[in-house]
C-alpha cells in the first residue's frame, strides 16, 4: 500500500468538502426552480365551497401551530438551559410531581382539541354536501355517473349530456346527483370543494358553485381498477350566455343517449376523450340507479382484456 503525503491527503479532503458546499449551494438553488412550478389546487379555490374549506384548513393550522411552536420552542430551551456546561441550571434528581405544569400540560393540548372540535362541528353543518346553496339564481341540476373508466354527465332539463367534460355557468349553483354504474368511486373537483362518493345502487347529493369563469380540472380520487389513473374530466365554468350557446351546439352533434348507446358507453375503457349526446332518456338515470340497465363488471383480478388494459403481469 503506497502511503500519500499530508499535502495530498489535505488536499483531498478539502476537494471533497468544496464539492460537498457546491452540491447543497446547487440543490438549494434549484429547490426553488423546481417548486415555483407547483400549485396546490385546495389553496387556490375558485367556489364559495372550495374558499369555506381552505378557510377551515388554514384556521385549523392556525390553531395547532399554537402548540406544536410554543413545544419546539420549549424543547429547544430546555435543551440549551440544561446543557452540561450551564451552572446555573437547577440539577433535581428528586423531582416526581408538580401540580402547575401538569396543569399546563395537560390544559393546551384540552383547549386545541375544544377548538378544533368546534371548527369541526361548525364546518360540518354549514358545508354539508346536500345543503342547497344560498343564491337568486335555480341551481343546475346535473345527474354524474362514475363508469369504467369515465365520467357521465346528464343535464336532465336541458335533456342532453356529456362524457368526460362538465361545462356549468359561472355564478350559478349547481346541485349533483351522482351514482356509479360499476365499483365505489370518488367524485372530486379540488378548486371548487368538497370530495364525494358514488355508490352503486345509491345516489349522493352535491351542491357546488363556481364564482367566476375558468377551467378546472375533476378527477376521481378513488382507486377503481386499470383505468383509474386516466379517469379525469374536464371542468370548464362558462358565463350565461356562452353557457347557452354550449347547450345549444350539444344539441345539434352527437349520438343520443339511450338504453342501448349507454349500454355500449358502459364498455370498460381508457381515456375516452369528451363527446356530448344531443339527446338524453329522461329516464336513464333512475334506471342506472336501479340497475334496470346493468352494472359495467368493474375490475377483476388477473390480467386485464388488452383491448382494455396494457398492463401485462398481475
Amino acid at each position: 500500500m503506497i502511503a500519500k503525503p499530508d499535502g495530498f491527503l489535505n488536499s483531498d479532503r478539502g476537494n471533497r468538502r468544496t464539492g460537498r458546499g457546491l452540491a447543497i449551494r446547487t440543490a438549494a438553488a434549484i429547490a426553488p426552480l423546481c417548486l415555483a412550478a407547483c400549485q396546490s389546487a385546495l389553496l387556490d379555490p375558485k367556489g364559495v365551497i372550495g374558499l369555506a374549506e381552505k378557510t377551515i384548513l388554514i384556521d385549523s393550522l392556525a390553531i395547532m401551530l399554537a402548540i406544536v411552536v410554543p413545544t419546539i420552542v420549549a424543547t429547544l430551551g430546555f435543551a440549551w438551559w440544561y446543557r452540561a456546561s450551564n451552572t446555573k441550571a437547577r440539577y433535581r434528581p428528586a423531582f416526581v410531581y408538580s401540580g402547575r405544569l401538569e396543569l399546563v400540560v395537560w390544559s393546551i393540548p384540552l383547549l386545541v382539541i375544544i377548538l378544533l372540535g368546534g371548527v369541526i362541528w361548525i364546518g360540518a353543518h354549514q358545508l354539508d354536501p346536500a345543503k342547497p346553496l344560498a343564491s337568486d339564481a335555480p341551481p343546475l341540476q346535473v345527474q354524474v355517473v362514475s363508469l369504467d373508466w369515465k365520467w357521465l354527465f346528464i343535464y336532465p332539463d336541458q335533456q342532453i349530456a356529456s362524457v368526460n367534460r362538465l361545462v356549468i355557468p359561472a355564478g350559478v349553483p349547481v346541485h349533483f346527483t351522482l351514482t356509479s354504474a360499476s365499483v365505489m368511486n370518488a367524485f372530486f373537483i379540488p378548486r371548487l370543494g368538497s370530495m364525494i362518493y358514488t355508490m352503486n345502487r345509491m345516489t349522493t347529493q352535491l351542491n357546488l358553485r363556481a364564482d367566476a369563469p375558468g377551467t378546472f380540472q375533476g378527477l376521481s380520487s378513488d382507486y377503481s381498477g386499470d383505468g383509474f389513473a386516466g379517469m379525469h374530466f374536464e371542468v370548464r365554468s362558462l358565463p350565461g350566455d356562452q353557457f347557452a350557446d354550449w347547450i345549444d351546439t350539444a344539441r345539434k352533434s352527437g349520438p343520443a343517449l339511450d338504453p342501448s348507446s349507454y349500454m355500449a358507453l358502459a364498455q370498460q375503457s381508457f381515456a375516452t376523450p369528451p363527446f356530448t349526446y344531443r339527446t338524453a332518456d329522461a329516464g336513464l338515470f333512475g334506471k342506472i340507479v336501479s340497475q334496470q340497465l346493468p352494472p359495467g363488471p368493474g375490475p377483476h383480478a388477473g390480467l386485464p382484456d388488452v383491448t382494455v388494459s396494457s398492463r401485462t403481469a398481475n
